[in-house]
């Protein structure tokens, strides 16, 4: 990957990272938002548990997903975060909420880029080593 893109990768693994981790901290306390208002009536329905226990284990898995995006494992986190935003924004359209829906479609699509060009360097850095060793061998 281009040099010139590891810090703006960087800064959002970070900011995506962040992000799930305060939001899911905030489940428990409701500070940034009412976040059981944004569970559609169509999910609401099919919980085999109160809406305020459904939020409070998305907070886990939330805090979860940010932790391994910033520490544990990057690009599963990333990926994880990308298909969860879009399972969010599915529940958040059927509840009507259009305008918070397109935003978490954007950060899926922001997460899965994150994940790829993690991919991408990796794949770079394993290959590194065997192109230096081929062009020193035909020198």
């Amino acid at each position: 990957m281009d040099a010139r893109l590891a810090t703006p990768v960087r800064v959002l693994r970070y900011a995506l990272g962040l992000t799930a981790t305060l939001a899911g901290l905030d489940k428990f306390f409701n500070i940034l938002a009412d976040w059981g208002s944004y569970v559609s009536s169509v999910a609401a329905s099919t919980l085999p548990v109160s809406v305020n226990t459904f939020m409070q284990l998305v907070g886990v898995i939330e805090i979860a997903v940010g932790v391994a995006i910033l520490a544990l494992a990057p690009r599963l986190g990333a990926y994880v975060a990308s298909a969860w935003l879009l399972l969010v924004a599915v529940n958040l359209a059927l509840g009507g909420h259009f305008d918070v829906a397109v935003r978490d479609v954007v950060m899926s699509i922001a997460a899965f880029t994150v994940a790829r060009a993690i991919e991408v360097t990796a794949t770079e850095t394993a290959t590194a080593p065997s192109r230096a060793r081929a062009v020193t061998a035909h020198s």
